[in-house]
């Protein structure tokens, strides 16, 4: 098939995107384009315009500051993965981003567009609501700090106002002896994950937790986290049996439903054990 005729602009500040984007009718905002592409062809996207940002720079960046990493929304995926300050101040991403489709889609495929697409199987959606990152977004009316936490609000559906621009994702430096890890389960690498966990664990110098995150794709019908789990982690030894206990609280959480890769059984089955998993490679980095 192909897409329904529209106009399409290529802004080259943000500022022009940002106008653009008040105008009457459905408007669509194309940045990497493996997600909007496809539903362009099959016509389940039917924009009146088409806003490019491919050419506005300013959105391509990788800067650290006091609180951690401040990451343009423009960035391209395979830039993320190669990044030092990625590896070194948000190394779950790091760790996530391999497992992102394949390295085509990675070259051109953006950490905004992914986040701003809400597909709750996304690798990066989890990992962001994993490590309560903020995104910043921009209209006429000025700037928005959007916590991860109320970003995600239902399928492909986030926060972002029409009008809005998503130009900026900061995710927050890792406190010291906090340990990270994300596991999955897709049918062949570079698929969408059947199941995804990104956990975030800190440890004391008694061996407790002090603080645990978990967070999980294609669970639901957005990225969720199993708060129950991470508060009966707090506090408890870390270890096995906290670890177990931790992940059948965090099935109990979840809503994963059958579909042609999986059924609920078997997503709750494979949540169980990479919960565990994940929590105990966690705990080594934390060591």
């Amino acid at each position: 098939m192909k897409p329904v005729a529209f106009d399409l602009r290529q802004p080259g500040t943000v500022d022009e995107a940002v106008e653009l984007l008040t105008g009457d009718g459905e408007v669509k905002v194309l940045a990497g384009g493996q997600s909007l592409v496809p539903l362009l062809n099959f016509r389940l996207a039917r924009p009146e315009l088409l806003v490019d940002i491919n050419r506005i720079s300013e959105l391509q960046y990788v800067r650290e500051e006091a609180g951690g990493l401040a990451v343009g929304a423009l960035t391209r995926q395979r830039a993320l993965e190669r990044s030092e300050p990625v590896a070194r101040l948000a190394p779950l991403v790091a760790e996530a981003l391999p497992l992102v489709a394949h390295v085509p889609i990675r070259n051109r495929g953006t950490l905004g567009g992914s986040l701003a697409h809400a597909d709750a199987a996304a690798e990066l959606c989890a990992v962001a609501l994993a490590l309560d990152a903020v995104l910043v977004a921009v209209s006429r009316r000025g700037r928005r700090e959007i916590p991860a936490a109320e970003f995600f609000l239902g399928p492909f559906t986030t926060a972002l106002e029409p009008d809005e621009l998503l130009i900026e994702v900061r995710f927050p430096r890792l406190p010291a002896s906090t340990g990270w890890a994300f596991e999955e389960v897709a049918r062949r690498k570079g698929d969408f994950a059947m199941v995804g966990v990104a956990v975030v664990l800190g440890v004391g110098a008694d061996g407790s937790v002090v603080q645990a995150r978990l967070a999980y794709a294609s669970m639901g019908p957005t990225p969720l986290r199993a708060g129950r789990a991470e508060a009966a982690l707090t506090g408890r030894t870390a270890g096995p049996e906290a670890f177990a206990e931790a992940a059948e609280l965090a099935i109990s959480e979840l809503e994963p439903t059958d579909d042609i890769h999986a059924d609920r059984e078997y997503r709750l089955h494979v949540a169980r054990v990479l919960t565990r998993r994940a929590l105990a490679r966690a705990l080594e980095r934390a060591r």
